[in-house]
């Protein structure tokens, strides 16, 4: 979480809304990767988001949370299997995912929490190693943590969270606000590593 955010004070509806948006914005990584890759079921992962979203909206929508969560690790990707950058993303996503809907079954904060730390571990990663590309033609390749956090993804992404933390603490727990934060999370047609997101 980015600093003095307060994620614990936050009822358990806010932070899994919160959590959805932030996964909005990580599923096009994963289905730009399944695309590349022939791998995966991009759809699957799609209609898990749309059923978080739903039972945020209406509340009695039941979920079987077991069901779903063997449904996601039948699509995982193995970073061993695939020897392009793409892969990791891709995992982070389905790895949020998957403790969005752990942590909705038991209710856990600990769990759900997991999704804003893996959205910015993915932001970073990326980031990091965009920045040794850069420096390839240098002798020694270091990339500093501070280089990370100034570069405008990893900026843009603290500047989200902070967004949707300040939307929810400041509306009511209804529809109307779950599609407000994803209109927040999809406004600028990008994913979080600022890949383009297909209609």
């Amino acid at each position: 979480m980015p600093a003095n955010n307060p994620f614990s004070t936050l009822s358990l509806w806010q932070q899994t809304a919160f959590s959805a948006a932030l996964l909005e914005r990580m599923l096009p990584n994963y289905k730009m990767f399944a695309q590349a890759a022939d791998f995966g079921d991009a759809g699957l992962l799609r209609n898990q988001l749309n059923l978080v979203w739903q039972r945020l909206e209406q509340g009695q929508v039941k979920i079987n949370f077991a069901v779903q969560i063997e449904k996601l690790e039948e699509v995982i990707p193995d970073v061993d299997d695939f020897d392009f950058v793409g892969v990791y993303p891709a995992l982070d996503a389905c790895m949020a995912l998957g403790s969005l809907l752990q942590g909705m079954m038991d209710k856990d904060s600990k769990t759900i929490e997991n999704v804003s730390i893996l959205s910015q571990s993915s932001v970073s990663y990326y980031v990091g190693l965009d920045l040794a590309i850069e420096q390839q033609d240098q002798d020694e390749i270091i990339v500093a943590e501070e280089d990370i956090n100034q570069h405008p993804l990893m900026t843009w992404e603290y500047a989200m969270q902070k967004e949707l933390l300040a939307h929810l603490t400041n509306n009511k727990e209804n529809k109307q606000t779950c599609q407000e934060l994803k209109q927040i999370a999809l406004s600028e047609g990008l994913s979080n590593l600022g890949i383009e997101i297909e209609n």
